[in-house]
């Protein structure tokens, strides 16, 4: 079967081709993809191409497709997985296989398996690690971003607490606590917040904080203050840029609710004074995630290594979410309790993907969402309005976008492939 995808040769060589597919074996799968979300990941495997970790030493020889956020329906499922998987229905991957010890993921390192691409066959290890994951969500975009909220997920599970006196590591953010997210209204930010409002471990006091007034009111309306108090949740947005002393102003909300600071503290931005403002804020016991992956392999910053000994404080960095991380986060879409849709601001077709991910860092707003059937220029989904004056399609779409808040949708989704032009094979 012939395939059209985006394949990395090497540095900053990311070409779009049409070509054939391997028969399957009769230990792998055939699958459509459906939709990809476009990763930070990708734009870096992209620039580094075989210096990449993931990325093998031979790719301008053997090149591989990219993308590893993927919903996928199966089209041909090889004799040895018959017992396990269905053809036709849908699937995610969890891209992070840790296969016999390898690095090797889909999206990275495979030759005939990615997100960017009409087609692939996916390997036999896939399978052999229950990386392939039923979803039975109404939407298959939801599918993409099960993998970005399954990192959201494993940050929030691999924070822990202490009990004075104890050896005893307390798994998970502390339900009835204090939590801040600092630089939280970017769309990793906006995904952390919704798991906090309405995950199984809740905060009683949370804080949002950016230095954007626009990000913080949309992230507002998103989540309003009234909906969280109705749950029980004392929800605050700030916006440290304009107060005279942040820590201060944070240390005051926490006081208020009767606490010394904040049980935990997610970074979701790799700037120095940020990670120190959340080193400042913890209270006793208090955990700080850094979330958010440097790009310098030097950053560092001054952290209080007094109250690391004396106060008890904790630093956890979480890189990726594991298999059971994106069982939950599919499990909460499924449930309708979490709404990934707040972390897509673009959307495209897979002739944009090239363009998109070489540039991905220059590209305003949050995840740029891949339809890989289909022929579009990478959009913002505010600017749908605008262009609909000459575009009945993007006219369309924004009549749907306004009717969920501004958000994507599977009413979007639906209309989208049902009516945009196919990409060319």
């Amino acid at each position: 079967m012939k395939t059209t995808a985006v394949r990395l040769y090497g540095k900053e060589d990311l070409r779009l081709e049409t070509f054939e597919l391997p028969e399957p074996k009769d230990t792998e799968i055939l699958g459509a993809v459906v939709s990809d979300s476009i990763c930070m990941s990708s734009h870096k495997a992209a620039i580094q191409g075989p210096e990449h970790k993931r990325v093998p030493d031979n790719v301008a020889e053997k090149p591989v497709m990219i993308g590893h956020e993927f919903s996928i329906t199966l089209l041909k499922v090889g004799k040895a997985w018959r017992h396990k998987y269905e053809e036709g229905r849908r699937y995610v991957i969890q891209p992070a296989l840790n296969y016999k010890g390898s690095l090797d993921a889909p999206g990275y390192s495979y030759q005939y398996i990615g997100g960017d691409a009409t087609h692939v066959l996916i390997p036999n290890e896939v399978m052999e690690m229950d990386c392939l994951l039923p979803y039975n969500g109404e939407a298959s975009y939801f599918g993409s971003l099960s993998e970005p909220m399954s990192c959201i997920v494993g940050a929030f599970r691999a924070s822990y607490h202490v009990p004075t006196g104890t050896y005893d590591h307390i798994m998970g953010i502390r339900k009835g606590g204090t939590m801040a997210i600092l630089a939280g209204a970017g769309p990793m930010g906006l995904g952390t917040v919704d798991l906090a409002l309405h995950g199984d471990d809740r905060p009683r006091v949370l804080v949002v904080t950016d230095i954007d007034d626009a990000r913080l009111a949309r992230a507002q309306e998103l989540f309003p203050v009234a909906d969280a108090a109705r749950d029980g949740i004392e929800l605050h947005f700030v916006n440290t840029a304009t107060a005279d002393d942040p820590v201060g102003a944070l240390l005051k909300i926490a006081a208020g609710a009767g606490s010394e600071g904040y049980d935990d503290v997610f970074v979701m931005a790799p700037v120095k004074p940020v990670v120190e403002q959340a080193d400042a804020l913890l209270a006793r016991d208090g955990c700080m995630n850094f979330f958010a992956g440097p790009t310098d392999p030097r950053f560092s910053v001054n952290l209080n290594f007094y109250d690391l000994h004396y106060a008890s404080h904790h630093y956890v960095g979480t890189s990726g979410g594991n298999t059971e991380d994106m069982r939950i986060s599919l499990e909460l879409m499924e449930q309708g309790r979490i709404n990934p849709s707040i972390m897509i601001t673009h959307v495209g077709g897979l002739n944009s993907v090239v363009e998109t991910t070489l540039t991905l860092p220059k590209i305003p707003g949050g995840k740029k969402l891949i339809y890989t059937n289909v022929e579009m220029p990478l959009t913002a989904i505010e600017e749908m309005a605008e262009l609909g004056k000459r575009d009945p399609l993007m006219a369309e779409l924004a009549a749907i976008n306004a009717r969920h808040k501004g958000l994507w949708s599977a009413e979007a989704e639906k209309y989208l492939l049902s009516n945009a032009p196919a990409i060319a094979v």
